[in-house]
């Protein structure tokens, strides 16, 4: 069986040469055929100003509601696990390709790699509150500040770091269709899976499919569906991680 290529930031450039022609063929048709779908849908004529009202909605309820007591919490036990700022923000790509300020609570011991080199499972560079906050995705509610700023939706194609982009954008076709709409704090590729590290090129090619499926299809419906499977998710993974039982 043929063995998938891994991939290692910074890479070089995915060529002809490095992988067969019949399957650079099929994955050229299958982005193609993507695009030319994508390039005929067109959401509602409502759609947008309801999923702003949405956004602002959502981050208002969720900041008053749950971060005005959660963040001094988060914050104490972020200090005394580590030493650092409470607060991490990256540099990300948004709409357009216009990069914006990301904030999330920080997870990971300061260190010099955090704009360059991905996350991956026991990375020794998290924290122990780290480890909790990034499988709950707790440290991604700063998030709901993006949301309210305009940079970010609650629900889109997942925001990159700015060096990620560069490099995915050179490899990937249509990687970019991705940015003409506003990144989200969830979207289609994570309900189905695709959190974290991106270890293979195959992984990666099917988040770009999600993402353009899900601009293909947005609508509030959607939206909807895609919150409720992400709040979902969120608590199965963390009932796993405090019993130690993986659900089925």
């Amino acid at each position: 069986m043929k063995q998938q290529t891994t991939l290692e930031l910074p890479l070089e450039k995915i060529t002809n040469s490095a992988i067969p022609q019949t399957d650079m063929a099929s994955i050229r048709y299958m982005f193609q055929e993507m695009n030319q779908q994508y390039l005929e849908h067109q959401p509602a004529a409502y759609y947008l100003s309801a999923k702003r009202i949405m956004d602002v909605s959502l981050s208002l309820l969720f900041i008053t509601l749950v971060m005005s007591w959660l963040t001094p919490v988060l914050a104490i036990l972020i200090k005394l696990t580590s030493k650092g700022p409470v607060f991490f923000v990256q540099k990300r790509t948004g709409y357009m390709g216009v990069e914006f300020d990301c904030f999330k609570f920080r997870t990971m011991y300061v260190n010099d790699e955090a704009d360059v080199k991905q996350v991956s499972i026991n990375d020794k560079r998290i924290t122990s509150i780290g480890k909790f906050l990034r499988v709950t995705h707790l440290d991604e509610t700063p998030q709901f500040f993006n949301v309210l700023l305009g940079d970010m939706s609650v629900v889109g194609p997942r925001p990159h770091m700015v060096y990620h982009t560069r490099y995915y954008s050179e490899c990937i076709p249509y990687y970019n269709l991705r940015l003409e709409v506003h990144p989200g704090m969830t979207g289609m590729a994570q309900i189905k899976d695709y959190i974290g590290e991106i270890s293979v090129e195959r992984e990666l090619r099917k988040r770009i499919q999600w993402d353009i499926y899900y601009m293909k299809n947005r609508s509030i419906g959607l939206d909807i569906n895609i919150l409720f499977t992400t709040f979902v998710c969120i608590f199965v993974k963390a009932y796993e991680l405090i019993t130690g039982k993986e659900t089925k």
